[in-house]
Parts: structure tokens; sequence; C-alpha cells
């Protein structure tokens, strides 16, 4: 008797890419990682290029530290760029314009206190996300390891344990499939982020937002743009504070070794994120990045 379900095609693609990452040393050929999800290797790569717009090879490719050492070096020059496009209003990010504003003291300091706050757990390419919004905006965006509505309201409680949580199941399905769309042009108005943290965190973060899609930056490089020549480490805890997964892009963030350093949602969803990424920009081919300052 058999109970459990065949495979979907995001648990393969899942599969695939932990399979990938973890044996990104020994470079895997399309036979080795067919075989270890049992697919043809016909229907792996039709399968992966549809997810990821690029073969499985090519997304190894850009998953390997010399990839990662390569986009570091060419974020050297890219970041002062966009540092000096203004870093307060709006930021290109990939298809997306995002706005950020900070919760008042008084909001941070109440715990939330009579802020309605609408929350949900919504499927993505990379697992479910927790999506909260207020009023006046996208206050969470985080990661789940399972789609959990009881974990997920006790995180939000330990946060805001004084708003007014109401769980909306769907009211993030919109945001979500925009997100994680190809690259491309968009109409749509801009998003609004609505976050929690101290003035520095809110400085840091806002410079993340300038580091274009497909770049990396270093710790040290991060804080040189800032200002902060000596705050790396500073720096540092206050990208692995960032509240907005993907959309204050923190995974972008690397060592300037080119080793990956940590992420708040896990070494493989980092990974996943970037190669990701970069196979869009591949994808593109001569897509441009353009910042539109206001």
């Amino acid at each position: 008797m058999h109970s459990a379900h065949p495979p979907r095609d995001e648990d393969r693609i899942t599969q695939a890419i932990r399979y990938l990452i973890q044996h990104a040393h020994s470079q895997p050929t399309l036979a080795q990682l067919a075989n270890t999800l049992n697919l043809s290797e016909y229907h792996l790569q039709r399968l992966f290029t549809q997810w990821a717009g690029i073969s499985p090879k090519r997304f190894l490719q850009q998953i390997t530290l010399e990839a990662a050492k390569a986009g570091l070096q060419q974020g050297t020059a890219l970041l002062p760029l966009s540092h000096q496009l203004g870093l307060s209003g709006s930021s290109r990010l990939h298809d997306l314009f995002v706005t950020l504003e900070a919760m008042t003291p008084g909001e941070w300091r109440a715990g939330g206190a009579s802020l309605p706050l609408h929350w949900s757990i919504e499927p993505s390419r990379f697992g479910p996300l927790l999506a909260a919004s207020t009023p006046r905006g996208l206050c969470l965006l985080h990661f789940l390891p399972l789609p959990d509505p009881a974990s997920a309201h006790m995180l939000l409680q330990q946060r805001w344990p004084q708003a007014q949580l109401q769980h909306q199941p769907g009211s993030h399905q919109a945001l979500v499939a925009r997100l994680f769309q190809p690259l491309g042009q968009h109409d749509s108005p801009p998003l609004a982020l609505h976050v929690q943290g101290s003035n520095f965190q809110i400085q840091v973060w806002r410079a993340l937002l300038a580091i274009p899609y497909g770049s990396l930056c270093s710790y040290g490089q991060l804080a040189q743009a800032l200002g902060r020549p000596g705050a790396a480490r500073a720096v540092g805890s206050a990208v692995g504070a960032n509240p907005i997964a993907w959309l204050i892009p923190c995974h972008r963030v690397i060592r300037a070794s080119g080793a990956l350093g940590g992420y708040r949602w896990g070494e493989n969803c980092k990974l996943s994120l970037l190669g990701w990424e970069a196979a869009q920009q591949a994808a593109a081919g001569n897509y441009r990045n353009i910042e539109q300052p206001h």
C-alpha cells in the first residue's frame, strides 16, 4: 500500500537545487542529477529550464565560488553609483519599485498597540512565505520551513505583541506572485514597506535596496558605502535583522572572500535566491537594470 503522494514539480526543483548546492564542488552532470531525482534527463532539463529560465548546468555555474567572486568585483563599481542615485525614495529593484517607511519610535515601543496587521502564508518558488501588512505597507516577509499558521502567528505575536493580528488567507497572493516573476517591465504601483527597526538598521536596509539586481556586495563594501568603513560587523548584524526577505535584498551581501556568509533563512535558501536571480539575468540577455531617481 502506497500512501506517499508522487513528488510535485516544485518539490523536484527544490530537491534539484539542494543537490546542486551540496555537490557544486564536484560539478555534477545532468545525468547524475536526473538519476538522483529518478527523472529522465530530458524531463529534468525541461522542468528546470521552465522554472529557472536556464539549464541546470548554467544554474550550477551561477552558484559557484568563482561566480560569487566575479559578482563581488562587479558590485564594487555598481554600489557607489547606486548610492549616488539616492537611497531614500524609490530605488529600482529588478522589475519592482519599492518605497520604505519606518515605524515611529512610539509604534515600536508600544509593540504595535492598536496597529491592525493582516497576515497570510503564501506558496512561492522558494517555499512558504509568511507575509504581513499594516495599512501603510508590507511589514514582514519571512520564509518558513512549513506552512504552519500556529508557528506563524506565534512569530508575529513575538514581534508585535500588542498588534491586532488578523489572519486573512490569500491576502498576499498577488504580491507574492509578483515578487518572483521573470525580469520584465511592469506597470504596477510601487510596493510600500512599513518596517520596524533602529535608525541604523533602517539606513542599512535602504542601502541594501540600492544593490542592483544580479550584483553582490561584501559587508565591508556596504559599510564603506554608508560612510562607516570600520563598522562591517554592525552592518552585518543589521543585514541579518532584515524583516523583508527578497525585497530588501540582504541575500546579495556576502563575505569579501566570496563565501556566502550567514543568512536569516538558511544558506540553501540564499544560494537558491542568488542562483535564480543570476539565472533570470542570464535568460534576459541584454536586460538593463535602470535606476530611476525621483
